[in-house]
């Protein structure tokens, strides 16, 4: 099979497309054939980070560092192992590697069937393989911290980072949390996040939303570069403070919720571009360049 093999850390130049054997899954595993899956931020972080850290990190926390990057993943099933009772071959199944040393940018991948770290779902028919891929730890982050906010209908929310692939997710899960939902995020993504709901839209560059007045119940940090002290400034006298520097986990029941607002429309990922396997290192390059909007989806196989 095809795979992107990252062994070091370094740019997007590490990263190799290589044919390595299909895995053959264990008792517990369940071997998918991928057909979408993604890259994030948080892939590329990873394949930045020292991997001699990373491997004492991963000691103490329970996971290994990934030689195959790509958390997220949608596919259908190609064969399980014999201890395996939930899922069989042909179901179409959505979920992450998060704690596994090899990833879904590859042709197959291999997962447990439960895990104290990633989650695996039945996809909907529903749901595109494309949307399955880009709707998963960005929402569930989204989710995890809002329910952490406390947020109740009616609220007033803020995504301050509204364009990228947690804060848009934030801004459909607000919404149907509360009520109105302003954002804040450069000039370039205005009209995308006034398309994805935002009723106020402010441009960190140009504009202080903290000096606009507004006061807001929830204050969403979605890209972690919003000092609270600033944030206090515009929050209403019970205002809460949320931020993805907070610690969050995967959480199953989390992501099938994230999957029923998917089929009754209630949130859209906003994808903005799709690569090829073979093209994962461009995808790194855009990430790195810190113009991604949304999610990048690698499509594999079938989308």
């Amino acid at each position: 099979m095809k795979a992107i093999i990252s062994t070091k850390a370094g740019s997007p130049d590490v990263l190799e497309l290589r044919e390595i054997p299909i895995p053959i899954p264990k008792d517990n595993e369940i071997l998918v054939k991928v057909h979408c899956a993604s890259v994030t931020a948080g892939d590329a972080a990873l394949r930045r980070f020292n991997r001699a850290v990373l491997s004492v990190v991963g000691l103490l926390a329970g996971f290994k560092p990934m030689i195959i990057p790509g958390v997220e993943f949608s596919g259908v099933i190609e064969a399980t192992g014999m201890r395996v009772k939930s899922f069989q071959p042909g179901d179409e199944v959505r979920g992450t590697t998060t704690g596994l040393s090899k990833g879904a940018n590859a042709e197959y991948v291999c997962v447990p069937e439960t895990s104290r770290h990633g989650v695996l779902i039945r996809k909907s028919p529903h749901v595109t393989h494309r949307e399955a891929a880009a709707a998963t730890v960005g929402p569930m982050t989204a989710v995890q911290l809002l329910k952490k906010a406390g947020l109740k209908p009616g609220e007033m929310t803020l995504v301050y980072g509204a364009s990228g692939s947690v804060g848009s997710a934030a801004l459909h899960i607000a919404a149907h949390y509360g009520g109105a939902v302003d954002g804040v995020c450069s000039g370039t993504n205005i009209e995308l996040v006034q398309s994805l709901g935002a009723e106020i839209v402010y441009d960190y560059k140009t504009v202080d939303f903290i000096s606009s007045g507004k006061k807001y119940d929830v204050i969403f940090d979605a890209v972690g570069k919003l000092k609270k002290t600033d944030a206090l400034k515009a929050l209403k006298e019970k205002g809460r403070f949320v931020s993805v520097k907070s610690m969050t986990k995967e959480v199953k029941e989390e992501l099938e919720f994230i999957q029923d607002l998917q089929v009754k429309g209630k949130l859209k990922p906003f994808i903005d571009k799709s690569y090829p396997l073979e093209e994962v290192k461009d995808a790194h390059i855009l990430v790195d360049s810190g113009r991604k909007r949304g999610n990048i989806v690698i499509s594999i196989s079938g989308e």
